[in-house]
């Protein structure tokens, strides 16, 4: 469909929360929303929807074009665990954005879990993850690292529970795990076809 065709069938539909109420609160915010919605076709109808809520996160993945290598981190993750597997995940280097700028966020996030500083940083877009239940918007990064630039050996904050293993590999093996699935996080998806598709001697 053409994008003004598209924009013409949009308008047709329209969506307002008139109501949000807060069921739970702890580290994440769950939320009830009622939704007058009235549909392309003409029906008006009161829709019930859930949202979470936790703020917003940057995600980066730190590349060294010189030895084509990228630095990945391994750590559990509760909904992987909640949904029967066991749990542990090699993502992105990446954590909520808190009161800092999302370059920002990402810089503090590669020291204090990557242990390293990097440089050069590019953002690559924004994006939703789970749109239907929660409000979470990442944005996403490319920054350049060398070995000269790994201060310590990262791991994360223990105070903040994270107990975050560094992983270093090649660029093109870390690229193959999205197929095997070794990797299945979405950020971490994105940012790897990126640099697959803008290849790391042009950053």
């Amino acid at each position: 469909m053409a994008l003004a065709g598209l924009a013409r069938a949009m308008s047709k539909s329209h969506f307002r929360i008139t109501k949000s109420e807060i069921m739970a609160k702890g580290w994440s915010s769950l939320s009830k929303l009622t939704v007058e919605a009235q549909m392309r076709d003409g029906r008006q109808m009161s829709l019930s929807r859930e949202v979470a809520d936790h703020g917003h996160g940057a995600a980066i993945l730190a590349v060294d074009p010189k030895r084509r290598t990228c630095l990945l981190v391994r750590q559990w993750r509760a909904g992987v665990a909640f949904n029967g597997e066991d749990g542990f995940l090699i993502e992105a280097c990446a954590g909520l954005l808190d009161a800092d700028q999302p370059k920002e966020c990402v810089r503090r996030e590669a020291f204090e879990e990557l242990g390293t500083h990097v440089h050069d940083i590019r953002h690559v877009c924004d994006a939703y993850s789970s749109p239907g239940a929660f409000s979470e918007k990442l944005s996403l990064f490319i920054g350049i690292y060398a070995e000269k630039d790994r201060i310590n050996s990262g791991g994360g904050l223990l105070e903040e529970g994270e107990d975050i293993e560094v992983l270093e590999m090649p660029i093109g093996e870390a690229y193959g795990l999205i197929a095997s699935g070794g990797i299945i996080d979405a950020k971490t998806i994105i940012l790897l076809q990126h640099v697959k598709l803008h290849p790391i001697t042009s950053l």
